[in-house]
């Protein structure tokens, strides 16, 4: 299957023939992205003057909860901040359709997360290990468990000048699991309970969640593994679009200034074919379940 596999989508709102959309399914349950060279998101006059490193306060990205349609992290007020708010709800709404679309076997389970606009570039940027996103990790969130659910992002590179979003793929996710996972100590008992009565987590953190995060920390603190293990670089032009599953896919961003995010969540009993989530890799790894 390839890393990358470019598909002839224009349309947020495109109908499908059902050959696609098996195709489709099938490649990104498998681990590549999905990448839609032709699907640009369009900015109308009043919107283009947010293509600016300004409009952010101090968090790395502008966030937009669909389900409360609330706004964070910008330094906008007033009119600008509804009209930004309008544009980030229009992306989630596009966003939307788009996965309905495309994967109608997603439709009755597909839960909306937040949407994101980052309009800093990415090279660069001063930021703790953990953090840095320039280094080849699996996505996992330390005050988010996801337990029996899987991390699908939709992205957009709306860069006025041209500029793609630079990537790094590296080795399937089976491949980084058996590298990692034998490094990695059992969750403590008690623990998950802790963290979650005192606000740590939103909710208990499964053992799937546990060594998904030791993982992630794992391949972000490995410098010699960062450099070393087999990878992919490739450049996401400016006017595309791209799909994938973050916690099955190992990725990085290296450069680029100005894309669109939009977060799904949806339950791995819901994929087409189960076997192929992360949590299933990692219970048949472990020899037992994780979930």
């Amino acid at each position: 299957m390839s890393a990358v596999l470019s598909l002839p989508v224009t349309e947020w709102n495109q109908i499908f023939n059902p050959d696609l959309q098996l195709q489709a399914i099938q490649a990104l349950e498998s681990g590549s992205v999905l990448m839609f060279p032709q699907l640009g998101f369009a900015l109308d006059d009043s919107e283009k003057k947010f293509l600016s490193p300004t409009v952010i306060g101090r968090s790395k990205n502008i966030s937009y909860d669909p389900s409360t349609q609330k706004m964070q992290g910008s330094s906008l007020e007033g009119e600008s901040a509804e009209r930004m708010q309008g544009m980030m709800r229009r992306y989630a709404d596009y966003s939307r359709n788009l996965m309905l679309h495309l994967f109608p076997q997603y439709r009755d389970a597909l839960i909306q997360s937040r949407t994101s606009y980052r309009p800093l570039e990415i090279a660069g940027r001063v930021t703790s290990w953990r953090k840095d996103d320039t280094r080849l990790h699996v996505d996992s969130f330390p005050a988010t468990p996801v337990q029996d659910k899987r991390i699908l992002r939709v992205f957009t590179n709306v860069n006025p000048e041209g500029k793609p979003r630079s990537w790094r793929i590296g080795e399937p996710f089976e491949q980084v699991a058996t590298r990692f996972l034998s490094k990695i100590a059992a969750p403590v008992w008690g623990v998950r309970g802790f963290l979650n009565s005192v606000g740590l987590t939103k909710s208990l953190r499964s053992p799937y969640d546990h060594y998904m995060l030791q993982i992630h920390d794992g391949m972000k603190a490995d410098l010699d593994y960062q450099a070393t293990v087999s990878q992919l670089a490739h450049d996401f032009p400016a006017g595309s679009t791209w799909i994938v599953y973050t916690d099955h896919v190992s990725h990085a961003a290296m450069a680029g200034q100005y894309v669109f995010e939009q977060t799904f969540y949806l339950p791995a009993g819901a994929m087409h074919d189960v076997n192929q989530a992360p949590q299933q890799v990692l219970s048949r790894l472990k020899q037992q379940p994780l979930v």
